[in-house]
């Protein structure tokens, strides 16, 4: 029973930081308990287990009033990017350390996947497949502790790199950045590589912040 409500916690909390991260729930809206009990269909125990955690993480903030919606801030943003400019670098270097050719097949196949798809104009599955692109360097990059620090923060801006994949101009201009990235880690050439992946992440970064929609 223990394990199953664990599980059912689990669940519950993905969903929840899915739902404040992708922008259902907006910076500033008070929740109660009793919604999302019926939003979910679950007991109250996994959803104070999730809330806490959720606090933990400061997405929410709990007060009198209810559940407050803290979500990502701008000044989360920058932080979050800066973070990412000192060491995607050496994420993609131990990948190209590391590399197999189940690796570079799998990195490959994100981009084809992702050509595809802007042909198609599905930023939807762009957002998906730009998160399988560097889940791949980060789950083979040798270091466990790169990857648990830099697979959050790209999971935390979600709903912006949503919404800057919408604009077609920057959406072939990701996709061309990381087919340049594979073609510098089929090479092995580890600098090039290294400076290509900060200049996407600058790119990044900058085509999201020139937009209004962060608090």
């Amino acid at each position: 029973m223990e394990r199953r409500t664990s599980s059912l916690a689990d669940q519950v909390y993905e969903r929840l930081e899915n739902d404040i991260l992708s922008g259902k729930y907006t910076r500033g809206e008070v929740l109660t308990e009793l919604r999302l009990c019926s939003e979910l269909d679950v007991s109250r125990t996994p959803i104070r287990e999730s809330l806490r955690k959720l606090e933990q993480e400061h997405l929410i903030e709990t007060t009198g009033n209810g559940i407050v919606i803290l979500g990502i801030t701008r000044k989360d943003f920058e932080d979050m990017y800066i973070i990412r400019s000192r060491i995607e670098d050496l994420a993609i270097r131990g990948f190209i350390k590391n590399l197999t050719e189940e690796s570079l097949h799998a990195l490959q196949e994100a981009v084809e996947f992702q050509e595809f798809y802007l042909e198609k104009s599905d930023s939807a599955q762009l957002r998906a497949l730009d998160s399988r692109f560097h889940q791949i360097i980060y789950e083979h990059c040798g270091s466990t502790i790169l990857r648990d620090t830099l697979y959050p923060l790209h999971k935390k801006v979600q709903k912006f790199r949503q919404i800057s994949l919408e604009e077609r101009s920057r959406a072939e201009k990701s996709v061309c950045e990381h087919r340049m990235i594979l073609e510098a880690v089929r090479s092995g050439n580890e600098d090039e590589a290294a400076k290509l992946m900060l200049n996407h992440v600058s790119n990044a970064m900058r085509s999201i912040m020139e937009r209004e929609f962060i608090n």
